[in-house]
């Protein structure tokens, strides 16, 4: 029996708004050399991702104030949309900087893998909850090879969101059915997968050796000013707008680098802060998982927690030269209007399924 919807988390809702803010103020600081060298306009990337976060928090709130068991009925189709999108991008995507991601419907253009992250985290809710007691070694890989198509799509031109994806998926099954020796073998099999992945393309070889000697590529010119950045800002930075790295040193510092300037402007104290809003946001995510009056539910939040946790992990691992350069971006913080509005409609997500949450000693 569903019980009544009620009021959703203010606390999530809360850190979420702080984190938006937070985010738009040090992208302006940091994108305002880029902003006026390549367009004559300081606030040009600010401006866009306003619009992107506006339009975000809108969808937040369509999403928040629907049930999530009507979203959970539009899982599969919204899986195969996505499928199809990540399919149209090998086709006749958009390439910048060397990558394939994008599509273009007229003036606009967005990642369809940031479409695939919220329908994986739906398709494996819904599936997984009407399984109910039914699971098996067998029916945990089948789930399993439910997303695997997705991540070899996304995969092909996007290895780190496919990562992504493919945690989102195994942190899913190991909470729906914590056997550890069928976990073990998704593991294994997931790791194979990645790792032919890795040895198709001689570029993905070629980060690997990047990451270790850094200083003696050209092409690892990024991660060494990133980390002068995180190493010149000390305890307390520079100050908000004083970064020297982002003249140009950074390259594309308001994307997947950000982090590395923040460190530069205000510091270890300002880069703590950062991680404990999405430690706060964790931890609601947890309590919102406990306290859902179903599975679905707690796998819908659960399947969030892990998607921002790998994500956070994985950005600032890459900043800090702790795992081979690649693409991912920082939460909230990182410009891209097409990641922002997504991470948006998960939070509704959350937001929505803690609105028909059960108070403890009520179940």
């Amino acid at each position: 029996m569903y019980t009544k919807p009620g009021k959703p988390d203010g606390i999530l809702l809360v850190t979420v708004l702080f984190l938006i803010a937070f985010g738009m103020v040090v992208l302006y600081s940091m994108s305002a050399y880029n902003g006026r060298v390549r367009f004559g306009d300081s606030a040009y990337y600010f401006k866009k991702q306003l619009f992107a976060m506006a339009l975000g928090l809108a969808v937040m709130y369509g999403v928040a104030c629907t049930d999530y068991h009507v979203l959970l009925r539009l899982s599969v189709p919204a899986y195969l949309v996505s499928l199809a999108l990540s399919g149209a991008v090998l086709l006749f995507g958009d390439t910048y900087n060397g990558s394939r991601r994008w599509l273009s419907v007229g003036p606009l253009s967005f990642q369809p893998a940031e479409f695939a992250k919220p329908a994986v985290i739906l398709l494996l809710a819904g599936f997984v909850s009407r399984m109910g007691r039914k699971k098996s070694g067998r029916t945990t890989a089948a789930v399993f090879a439910m997303i695997l198509p997705i991540v070899g799509l996304v995969g092909t031109n996007n290895l780190s969101t496919a990562v992504i994806i493919l945690g989102i998926a195994m942190l899913m099954i190991f909470i729906s059915n914590p056997r550890y020796l069928p976990f073990l073998w998704i593991i294994l099999a997931g790791t194979g997968f990645l790792g032919i992945f890795l040895s198709l393309e001689q570029y993905r070889l070629e980060r690997l050796a990047i990451w270790r000697n850094p200083e003696l590529y050209e092409k690892g010119y990024q991660t060494l000013q990133g980390l002068y950045a995180i190493g010149s800002g000390g305890l307390f930075g520079r100050g908000l707008g004083n970064s020297l790295q982002k003249l140009g040193f950074v390259p594309e510092a308001q994307n997947d680098m950000i982090f590395a300037v923040i460190c530069e402007e205000i510091g270890l104290s300002g880069a703590l802060l950062l991680m404990l809003l999405f430690l706060l946001l964790l931890w609601r995510f947890m309590v919102i998982a406990t306290h859902a009056q179903d599975l679905a539910g707690s796998l819908i939040a659960a399947g969030i927690m892990g998607h921002i946790a790998i994500q956070v992990i994985l950005n600032i691992a890459v900043v800090t030269n702790t795992i081979p350069n690649t693409g991912i971006t920082l939460p909230f913080v990182s410009y891209g209007g097409t990641s922002v509005l997504f991470l948006l409609a998960e939070m509704g997500l959350a937001l929505s399924v803690s609105r028909c949450s059960v108070c403890p000693g009520k179940r």
